[in-house]
C-alpha cells in the first residue's frame, strides 16, 4: 500500500531536518524537498513545531526498532545484546547518512526543558533507557538500573564522539567499557 501524503511529508521532512537542522530549515525548504506544497503541509500540520514533533516520533520508532532488532540479530543472549548495541552503532556510524543524534540536535536547538520538542527528545532517551533496563535485568545484574544508565551514557558518548570525529573508533571504545561494566555486574 502506498504511504499517504502525510506519511510522505513526515518522512521527507525527517530527512531534511536531520541533515540541515530544525531552525535552519524553513517550510519552503520542506515543501521543495518533499514536493508537497506549503498549503498541503499546513493542512496536515498547524505549525512547523507540530511537523518536527511528528518527525521525532517517527525517528524514535524507526531507530529503536532498528537498534534492538539488530542487537537481537547479533546475539541471542541479553548480555551479548547489550554489547551488540555498540556493534550496531558502529555500523550506523559507517553509513553515509550518519549525521549524529537527531534528538540531541533537537534538544540543543530547543533548549527549554518545557518545550514540547525538547520533551519529545528527552522521551526518546527515556524509552531507550527503559529498553536497555529490560536487558540489564535479564542479565541479573546487581544494580540493573545503574548499569542501564551507564550503558546509555556510553551509547550517547559514542554517538557524540562519532559525530564530532573525536576518536577513530568510538563504538569499539564504548563497547570495551561496556564489557568491563558487564563483567562487574
Amino acid at each position: 500500500m502506498r504511504p499517504s501524503k502525510r506519511e510522505d511529508l513526515i518522512r521527507g521532512a525527517l530527512v531534511v531536518f536531520y541533515r540541515e537542522g530544525f531552525h535552519a530549515t524553513g517550510m519552503d525548504r520542506v515543501a521543495a524537498t518533499t514536493g508537497i506544497s506549503k498549503t498541503a503541509i499546513y493542512r496536515h500540520f498547524r505549525t512547523k513545531d507540530d511537523l518536527i514533533l511528528a518527525t521525532l516520533r517517527l525517528r524514535d520508532e524507526t531507530f529503536r526498532y532498528w537498534l534492538f532488532s539488530r542487537m537481537k540479530e547479533i546475539s541471542p543472549e541479553p548480555a551479548g545484546q547489550l554489547l551488540a548495541m555498540f556493534d550496531a552503532l558502529e555500523e550506523w556510524f559507517g553509513t553515509e547518512d550518519f549525521q549524529g543524534c537527531m534528538f540531541i540536535k533537537a534538544a540543543s536547538e530547543f533548549q527549554s526543558t518545557s518545550h514540547p520538542i525538547h520533551k519529545q527528545s528527552a522521551e526518546h532517551k527515556r524509552l531507550l533507557e527503559r529498553d536497555i533496563l529490560k536487558l540489564t535485568e535479564q542479565t541479573r545484574a546487581k544494580d540493573a538500573p545503574g548499569l542501564a544508565k551507564q550503558l546509555l551514557l556510553l551509547k550517547e558518548g559514542a554517538i557524540v564522539s562519532a559525530h564530532l570525529g573525536h576518536t577513530q573508533h568510538p563504538a569499539r571504545d564504548a563497547k570495551s567499557a561496556a564489557a568491563a561494566l558487564l563483567s562487574l555486574a
